[in-house]
């Protein structure tokens, strides 16, 4: 593993913690936005903000310069979708030939397009040379060393097999994958999903009606992905299925902890000042609804999160709502 030159963008939780895992092959450089965080890992090596409690080893390198992945052979991103047009945007030289690993789950607000697409459109890259990470792994639990299992995709078999080998440890299981438009959407509506499952909690709603809803969302999300061409097989794996589990029912998840506090009726200008992380299926739903629209696809509990979020409707009117659509066979 000492052959790879890498650098993980983005110093949030989850970025400390792909760091701390590939630091137990090779020295990783972290890039953070925020000089106060590389200050804080440099003088204490620990990042409290984003990932309490955790002291993060002496190979990893902070830094606020993003020149850093001039050299680097692999760049893992894990800069928030919303963001990753400017940072990326700032940088005067070549990505060309780099391999580009995206742990970033989102679909980007008025363009509607995925991260790889994203990442295309800013800086040229290669799809042979861009992996999708994504699964049930929540930072926390990662940067423990607890197991974890996650899929590397790309239109380059060879290239997803080198990120699952350059990846894997004892307690990081990384399997590969083709479907990198399913592992992106998947990753990216689960966040909805979780949004809504927050609410049915705050609202008291019992385990017969999370289930359903839980389940519906899973059929929402195939229902997407398949009119984006992804396979619809992907959905029901880690990057689909997996994922939308841990988000909605972890106490590590951001977007389920969002959803609990709309359904308490807290606004979302409350819910961003008292938050510093970024829970990015707020802005993913609005995304997903456009895009739902765009494509012609019935995705209800989408736009139902979205009238919540966005115009100020009642949760517990959404969920009588659902309970009072049309019957109907049930489909994916």
């Amino acid at each position: 593993m000492s052959n790879y030159k890498i650098a993980v963008i983005g110093g949030g939780g989850w970025g400390t913690a792909l760091a701390m895992l590939i630091s137990q092959k090779t020295p990783v450089a972290l890039w953070c936005y925020e000089t106060e965080i590389v200050d804080e890992i440099e003088m204490n090596r620990t990042n409290d903000d984003f990932l309490p409690g955790i002291t993060i080893p002496d190979n990893i390198t902070p830094v606020n310069d993003l020149s850093v992945i001039r050299d680097a052979e692999v760049i893992i991103n894990t800069v928030p979708t919303q963001h990753i047009r400017s940072v990326y945007g700032k940088i005067d030289f070549s990505l060309e030939g780099k391999l580009i690993v995206n742990g970033t789950k989102g679909i980007e607000k008025g363009s509607l397009m995925r991260v790889s697409e994203v990442f295309r459109d800013t800086v040229g890259t290669n799809p042979d040379k861009y992996v999708s990470l994504s699964g049930p792994s929540h930072a926390e639990e990662v940067a423990l060393n607890q197991p974890t299992g996650v899929v590397a995709a790309s239109t380059n078999m060879e290239v997803a097999q080198r990120v699952r080998d350059m990846l894997s440890t004892d307690n990081f299981r990384v399997y590969s994958a083709t479907d990198v438009v399913g592992c992106e959407l998947g990753g990216a509506i689960k966040n909805v999903i979780a949004i809504a499952y927050g609410i049915s909690l705050a609202l008291g709603v019992g385990d017969n009606g999370r289930a359903a809803l839980l389940t519906r969302g899973l059929a929402e999300m195939t229902r997407l992905g398949v009119a984006c061409k992804a396979d619809a097989q992907t959905f029901g794996g880690l990057s689909g299925l997996g994922d939308l589990v841990v988000t909605c029912t972890s106490k590590h998840s951001r977007n389920r902890a969002v959803g609990e506090l709309l359904g308490k009726g807290i606004g979302m200008d409350a819910i961003h000042k008292s938050n510093k992380m970024i829970a990015e299926g707020v802005e993913t739903t609005e995304s997903a609804k456009q895009l739902a629209k765009k494509l012609g696809i019935e995705m209800p509990i989408t736009e139902l999160i979205y009238n919540i979020i966005y115009n100020g409707h009642s949760p517990k009117d959404c969920v009588n709502y659902l309970m009072s659509r049309e019957n109907k066979n049930e489909v994916w």
